[in-house]
């Protein structure tokens, strides 16, 4: 199964990631969804653009809780890295991803299409200026914008807005060209971003799914599913890259 995942990336042309919660999984960031997700403890309602606008110093609070504390500690694991790998390799054009936590920034990856936004980035809702989170502090919430004092907000899709520009439409540019997809740790749940998949597959384009179970596709546009842990199938199919290229 390695093998035969490493011969279609080595014989793709224009091969692109497509990244969910469960690669970071591993990095210890829960996904939001299933049995020991986020909403299981938090209420969705909180990351809703119309309460947020409504009630901001108390989504800030959850906010910071879930992204600013409990996370500020996690680092890239072993399939991050291997995309970025695979991508210094020019065997992988580029990653679209549905998580906002940057750790295929951290990772090294440099073709990166933030589908749902960052949250290591903040927004002014008054004047749209962006401003890197490091120089903004959480100390008295809702922080504020310095340049027009409007209030600040983590620049990811909340529940209610709609996909930032220019990830969406390069997304679907990529989803045209592509004759590869990998898919780590994609449910295929979160529309629209669950279509991607699928139109690639339409387009003509191999599908290689990582998950440690089935998901919305595998039955239905997945020609090779890879069943277990990203790392270690990112692992192991390096490993088999490795010994094609290198004998």
């Amino acid at each position: 199964m390695y093998a035969k995942a490493a011969e279609m990336i080595l014989s793709s042309k224009r091969c692109i990631a497509f990244t969910g919660a469960g690669i970071s999984v591993e990095s210890g960031i829960p996904p939001f969804r299933g049995e020991n997700g986020l909403w299981n403890k938090y209420d969705p309602e909180t990351f809703d653009i119309s309460y947020f606008t409504h009630y901001p110093a108390k989504s800030w609070k959850i906010i910071k809780d879930i992204f600013y504390d409990l996370f500020k500690e996690v680092k890239p694991n072993a399939a991050h890295y291997a995309l970025a790998e695979l991508e210094q390799r020019k065997l992988l054009h580029g990653i679209i991803t549905q998580n906002v936590d940057s750790l295929h920034h951290d990772a090294g990856s440099r073709t990166i299409y933030e589908f749902h936004g960052s949250f290591r980035k903040l927004v002014c809702l008054n004047c749209s200026k962006k401003i890197n989170l490091r120089s903004v502090s959480l100390e008295k919430l809702p922080p504020l914008c310095e340049k027009c004092s409007g209030i600040l907000k983590p620049d990811a899709v909340f529940f209610g807005e709609s996909i930032p520009e220019p990830a969406h439409s390069k997304s679907f540019f990529e989803t045209e060209k592509a004759d590869l997809f990998i898919l780590v740790g994609t449910t295929g749940e979160v529309a629209p971003a669950n279509m991607i998949p699928r139109i690639a597959k339409h387009k003509g384009a191999g599908i290689i799914e990582i998950n440690i179970e089935k998901s919305a596709y595998t039955d239905s546009i997945t020609d090779l599913f890879l069943k277990g842990r990203a790392t270690r199938v990112m692992e192991n199919t390096m490993e088999e890259i490795d010994k094609i290229q290198h004998g």
